[in-house]
């Protein structure tokens, strides 16, 4: 399956919302703006990072469709359309095939733990009602199950339009296996920034990330440094971005960086339950690291 090029630093984009709860259109345009004039190499809409699992389908729609428009084409727009219904996902992935992106991340189905062969004919069905490519993710700590390399394997050769993997395990010995077995033009993505570094001296091509909502510039340096094997500038970028990429996970994401968008005045902090305002002791920890790298404006 042909497919616009995968690799570097993409955005797992938040969703914004205004200060009643509602979508918040005009602050997604301002940060798509100032993801592409900082040179980020693709966006994904509503995944984990983006709240979507408190979007109705209406919203959801409305936000992936805005979203590709907004972009223009300039990078790759994939939609996050995950569930733990097979039916769910498909229903969603068509709605975001009728939005116009050039693909989908589908989350490994949370909560109910299907085996393998449950996992392969969860891709199939996918596959089967929408032709676009898929990025399969694997996130143990949000679905309660561990997709070993073995089995993203068998999906990825039963199932082709599975092109890629967002690998968040947390396990370089496992990230490592999987690059090492993985089907010839099949992408491994980092799906943990502090990962990237590692992952990519390892043949990962770049990372699904959280960061790079805030700091998209030396993100992406860090990205293409290492797919260029320019590796003492890459661990130099890392280094610089580190506390900040702790910091995003000081509580469950999003809460910390859409708090840190807020405080850059991109977005109103405002969150959908159950997701709620970062603790007030963790506050002056999030403004301290975005501080140090010069991303706050006057106001803050």
């Amino acid at each position: 399956m042909k497919t616009k090029a995968l690799e570097g630093a993409i955005t797992a984009i938040v969703t914004p919302f205004a200060k009643k709860g509602e979508v918040d259109l005009p602050a997604l345009k301002k940060l798509l703006k100032y993801q592409i004039d900082n040179g980020i190499n693709g966006i994904i809409v509503c995944g984990s990072t983006g709240e979507a699992v408190t979007l109705t389908d209406e919203e959801y729609a409305q936000v992936v469709k805005f979203t590709v428009d907004e972009v223009g084409g300039r990078v790759p727009v994939y939609a996050g359309a995950g569930s733990n219904s097979t039916a769910r996902a498909v229903a969603l992935s068509r709605i975001a095939h009728t939005c116009g992106v050039d693909g989908l991340l589908h989350v490994t189905p949370f909560y109910n733990k299907p085996t393998p062969n449950g996992l392969v004919l969860h891709y199939k069905a996918i596959a089967d009602a929408v032709k676009l490519p898929i990025i399969l993710y694997n996130v143990p700590g949000r679905t309660g199950s561990n997709v070993l390399p073995a089995t993203i394997l068998r999906i990825a050769t039963e199932v082709p339009q599975v092109i890629a993997v967002k690998e968040a395990s947390g396990n370089i010995k496992q990230i490592e296996e999987m690059i090492k077995i993985a089907p010839e033009g099949f992408v491994v993505l980092s799906g943990d920034d502090v990962m990237t570094l590692p992952a990519m001296k390892l043949g990962a091509r770049g990372c699904i990330s959280v960061v790079a909502n805030e700091a998209p510039r030396d993100f992406t340096a860090l990205c293409q440094a290492g797919l260029a094997g320019n590796w003492v500038l890459a661990n130099e970028l890392h280094l610089k971005l580190l506390d900040l990429m702790n910091v995003n996970f000081i509580e469950t994401n999003p809460i910390p960086v859409k708090t840190a968008l807020a405080m850059m005045g991109m977005i109103e902090e405002s969150f959908r339950l159950p997701m709620v305002a970062l603790e007030e002791k963790n506050r002056p920890v999030v403004k301290q690291c975005l501080a140090k790298l010069g991303l706050l404006n006057g106001k803050n």
